[in-house]
């Protein structure tokens, strides 16, 4: 195994540009094939480290699949190993995203008209097995369960950041509350991290002046505005890469920048790809400005939760033994599974489904993933292929 700086710095890329190319299934699948790879075949670090970074990157806002990677090859070969870790496991499903917002706008047969709803379809199966799948993890209990509940009546009754973000902060301090009530267990264990305090400073206040002052530039260019709504949207995503699906609708669709049908059928063909479901914000920053917009867009949506990681990396060892602190992330999680049922309803049930035929298929999409483990890349693919020949 290589030991050299330039050498690891090699190895980390290829790994992860295999797992690129490989990873189906999301977030959680992602963790699954990292440990496999990188724990179990290459050896660069135990199962309990791996768990300790593992615990760092569910407890931020951001797509945990990616921040694990971007630490594991932090750990492995330093800044630049994290960076090309990340370049690694996004560049495949980037490129691809890239190029089907270019080729879709010139897809004008019938066929590809219906393949283009029959993706957006699917995504209204995909999403309800996101929320079914997440409702049972993070919202085990009554409590909970309730706490879903308001944030999905207040995203509906409040579109737009202002209510996702209310939600969430809601939802963080009603967790404090009922777990400071009951007690909540503190974390053991040890995590070496490869950060001196004093940058993890600086990187938490480069999210902090990132999210300040892009709001502030925003008028100056097209450019600066897409920036802004994918930086934000980055931010505060909790709970999984689906997450982002109702942060990006406010971003994007709400202003007019991308058309629902655009922002759906380009959600339905990132379900087929492999990789980080983040890489979704390339298809969207094309649409809006073409390649240069793809590249703005995808950076922005990473950057606050890459250096969130890198902010905390230094604290996390103290900072996870606070109950409050995982108190506060129960709620704040439970909002997020009520926050995507409110974006099943709209815009994805409203916009995807328009008559008994696509009803009728996202059912039998939903079924074939929740119950008969169909994986989504075929799900999406049949899907695509029933509205080409029926939509």
């Amino acid at each position: 195994m290589p030991q050299n700086g330039l050498g690891r710095v090699s190895e980390v890329f290829l790994a992860f540009l295999k797992l690129g190319l490989t990873s189906f299934g999301g977030p959680v699948a992602h963790l699954g094939y990292f440990r496999n790879e990188l724990v179990v075949r290459h050896g660069w670090m135990g199962d309990q480290a791996y768990a300790d970074l593992m615990a760092l990157c569910q407890f931020l806002p951001g797509p945990a699949s990616s921040q694990m990677g971007f630490a594991i090859g932090l750990t492995r070969a330093g800044p630049w190993g994290a960076l090309v870790a990340w370049v690694g496991f996004t560049l495949p499903s980037a490129a691809l995203m890239l190029a089907f917002a270019l080729l879709a706008a010139r897809l004008s047969h019938p066929a590809a008209a219906g393949a283009l709803a029959g993706l957006k379809v699917v995504a209204v199966a995909i999403v309800a097995q996101a929320v079914w799948g997440m409702a049972k993890s993070l919202c085990p209990d009554r409590a909970r369960a309730s706490l879903a509940a308001a944030a999905a009546v207040l995203a509906v009754l409040s579109p737009g950041a202002l209510g996702q973000i209310g939600a969430i902060g809601l939802g963080a301090l009603a967790g404090l509350a009922l777990a400071l009530a009951r007690g909540a267990p503190a974390m053991g264990g040890h995590l070496p991290v490869p950060l001196s305090r004093r940058a993890g400073g600086a990187c938490l206040a480069a999210v902090a002046a990132l999210l300040l002052a892009l709001p502030l530039l925003a008028g100056l260019s097209p450019l600066l505005a897409l920036a802004d709504a994918f930086a934000r949207a980055g931010a505060l995503v909790f709970g999984g890469g689906h997450v982002v699906l109702p942060l990006l609708e406010t971003a994007v669709v709400q202003p007019g920048w991308v058309s629902h049908d655009t922002f759906l059928a380009g959600y339905g063909a990132a379900q087929a790809l492999p990789g980080p479901l983040f890489a979704f914000a390339a298809h969207l920053g094309a649409v809006v400005q073409g390649p240069v917009g793809a590249a703005v867009a995808l950076v922005a949506i990473f950057a606050p939760g890459m250096l969130l990681l890198c902010g905390l990396l230094p604290f996390w060892d103290r900072l996870r033994r606070f109950p409050a602190a995982q108190s506060a992330m129960q709620g704040a999680n439970a909002a997020v599974v009520g926050i995507l049922g409110a974006a099943l309803y709209d815009p994805v049930f409203t916009a995807g489904i328009t008559g008994p035929l696509p009803f009728a298929l996202a059912l039998a999409g939903f079924v074939l993933l929740t119950q008969w483990r169909v994986a989504p890349l075929w799900v999406v693919l049949g899907a695509a292929a029933v509205g080409a020949l029926a939509l």
